[in-house]
């Protein structure tokens, strides 16, 4: 019997129905580019100190010299943002005086912003931590979304569910220009990442499974990801002109509203529908694909026999009931790469949104930091598509990552007067962890086997967003140790960089059907594969050749 790219194969590879898909869901995926990566600018802070009470409570010009202590920051003099002298101005002031908090509150500079979220709660000092865990609070909602997202959309379509989180997406980011707390604002944003995964996720499965097998990889990386990096290219230039972080919240949120007419453009998953048994929405879907291809279709597309095994293919309670999340970890092969990939996969999310989220410590603007960060990544995804026509998956991987992780432990050796240097070298070190982040997807549906993959992918995914959930706190620390972050993000990536080594090649490999066909890990070509990097010992009696 024919499976379903070969009952539809008159329609044509890319005409003009699979290029109206293509691009009009990876538009779809633009304002995934910028929902959480605003955060740069909303929650970044401004130069601040003590507000420096006069004394007697007469109106007096204060000298910021004799009322706050003096620190040093990355080698740098400036006045203490979170103490002042207990008697400003007094005998002695600056040399032995007693200090204490700002009891009074802050004094924010206005000369970037004028308003934050930092200087709307004063999310500063004892209360500093709240702001990466605003963002943590977002990756936390990213996480949520990731778990509920594949179930409802295997439920009721990736067409209204990529409509619906959309309108999610959108509509709680208006909300959040309201909150009158900072609680109020992180439960919105916790909402927000539920809607942006979600949405993410529905438009992916959905172009997967109207596009042709020659158009998947392509939408898969300069598709949804290329487009992604414009939303996040776009956030620079909107937070450049908009200084205040509602309005600013405003205008990204607004463009939400433009994606309403795509929902008589976007049509639903024909291979959803045959699993559901609506064989006739399926065929008037893809006669009208036909037309648009100028195809004439066949009298019956969707013979009895074909429909019926095409059901019961895409039933994931009949090929996925015996299966559950323990076999990724049943067999020594399929443990391996289980590990592997969900070691991989936390490393390389820590590191991407660590450097994204570090542009306003680096040095020069923030505004030309991140779009130049953007810019980085786009290139990268083109340049990961290209290779991996022509480049084994394992070596894409590695040598992105071992590159990129040596150039961000480069950094700290540059010269203090050569931070445009630091900034091209944390740049392109994003570079290579960004293509590496492409193509681990590619690598990791290539790997587990069909009936697990679901589950396996599912569970790198999650690995990653909790890597993403931990990545605030990178960006955190750069603000008080401009290198710290990189070295760190620099260990990490090297060493995601030498286990990607003994991952299995999948380039030019048929996709795995059981866990009996998974491949055994490596250490390097033309050496014994069935090691087991996790256990001491193989049976003697195991077969060493694949």
């Amino acid at each position: 019997m024919r499976d379903y790219d070969e009952i539809t194969s008159f329609l044509g590879e890319w005409g003009p129905f699979q290029k109206s898909v293509f691009i009009l869901l990876s538009l779809s995926t633009v304002p995934n580019g910028y929902a959480g990566l605003a955060m740069v600018f909303i929650s970044d802070t401004p130069p601040h100190h003590c507000t420096v009470a006069p004394s007697n409570g007469t109106p007096v010009v204060v000298d910021l010299n004799r009322s706050l202590p003096v620190e040093s920051v990355n080698g740098e003099l400036r006045y203490s943002r979170c103490s002042r002298y207990k008697v400003p101005g007094g005998p002695g002031a600056g040399i032995g005086n007693n200090t204490e908090g700002c009891i009074d509150g802050w004094e924010f500079s206005t000369e970037r912003y004028t308003s934050t979220i930092v200087t709307e709660w004063n999310l500063v000092c004892e209360e500093g931590w709240k702001v990466p865990f605003s963002l943590s609070v977002f990756f936390m909602g990213v996480l949520m979304g990731s778990f509920m997202s594949g179930q409802i959309s295997d439920r009721y379509g990736r067409k209204v569910i990529l409509f619906i989180t959309m309108a999610l997406q959108t509509v709680f980011s208006l909300i959040q220009i309201a909150s009158t707390s900072w609680e109020m604002f992180c439960i919105l944003f916790f909402i927000v990442g539920i809607g942006q995964i979600s949405n993410y996720v529905a438009a992916f499965v959905l172009g997967t499974e109207l596009l042709g097998k020659s158009a998947r990889i392509a939408f898969s990386t300069v598709g949804v990801c290329v487009f992604y990096g414009l939303g996040y290219a776009i956030l620079p230039l909107c937070a450049y002109f908009i200084r205040s972080w509602k309005a600013l919240l405003f205008a990204l949120a607004l463009p939400g509203f433009l994606y309403i007419p795509l929902w008589w453009l976007i049509p639903e998953s024909p291979r959803w529908l045959l699993a559901q048994g609506r064989i006739k929405e399926a065929e008037a879907i893809i006669r009208s694909a036909a037309k648009k291809n100028s195809v004439t279709p066949p009298e019956v597309i969707f013979k009895a026999e074909d429909s019926i095994r095409l059901m019961r293919q895409n039933d994931t309670e009949v090929n996925q009931h015996s299966y559950t999340y323990f076999d990724l970890v049943k067999t020594t092969d399929m443990r391996n790469i289980t590990i592997l990939n969900i070691l991989i996969w936390f490393v390389i999310t820590i590191s991407y949104f660590g450097l994204s989220l570090n542009t306003p410590n680096m040095n020069g603007d923030p505004y030309i930091n991140c779009f130049a960060s953007a810019a980085m990544e786009i290139v990268a995804y083109v340049a990961a598509w290209l290779l991996l026509r022509v480049a084994p998956r394992r070596t894409i991987i590695s040598s992105t990552l071992l590159s990129g992780g040596t150039l961000l432990l480069l950094i700290q050796l540059v010269p203090s007067n050569l931070g445009i240097l630091a900034s091209v070298l944390a740049m392109v070190g994003k570079f290579g962890i960004t293509a590496a982040f492409s193509v681990i997807y590619v690598s990791a549906v290539e790997l587990f086997p069909t009936v697990v993959r679901s589950m396996g992918v599912g569970i790198c995914s999650m690995a990653s967003k909790i890597g993403s959930m931990i990545s605030p706190f990178f960006a955190y620390m750069g603000a008080y140790n401009q290198v710290l972050p990189y070295i760190l993000m620099g260990i990490l990536t090297v060493s995601a960089g030498l286990l990607s080594l003994l991952l299995p090649e999948t380039r030019g490999t048929d996709l795995p059907e059981d866990l009996t066909q998974v491949q055994k890990i490596v250490c390097r070509r033309g050496e014994v594969e069935n090691r087991n990097i996790f256990n001491a010992q193989v049976p003697a009696n195991k077969d060493p050749k694949r």
